[in-house]
């Protein structure tokens, strides 16, 4: 059974984690993808990361704090880049980045991982 009093931050990282994803598929089919390269390297990298915090709160692993802490540094620097692009999947990204940072550090004081 999932840890309810993360479940804010899991459903987080879950949004944000489909979001990048949908962002990197999205970045794929812009006309100048090489522009779009630091965009997919950071939209891969907070999908994956904010997978790994959803699995590791889900388990009540007692690492999740700090894959937490991780996660949302990932989830600023995406965001920051994603903003930087006036693509829709862009900015729905970085909105999504944006919220998953703020559960993360939520989740970190919650658990006293600060």
């Amino acid at each position: 059974m999932t840890n309810l009093k993360f479940q804010s931050c899991i459903d987080a990282c879950l949004a944000c984690a489909t979001a990048c994803n949908h962002c990197a598929a999205s970045c794929l089919q812009e006309e100048h993808v090489k522009m779009m390269a630091r965009c997919i390297r950071l939209d891969m990298d907070c999908a994956q990361i904010c997978s790994l915090a959803a699995a590791y709160m889900a388990r009540d692993s007692n690492f999740a704090g700090e894959i937490c802490d991780l996660c949302a540094r990932v989830c600023d620097a995406c965001g920051e880049e994603c903003e930087k692009h006036g693509h829709d999947h862009c900015q729905r990204c970085a909105e999504a980045c944006r919220r998953c940072a703020e559960e993360c550090r939520n989740m970190m004081s919650m658990a006293g991982n600060l």
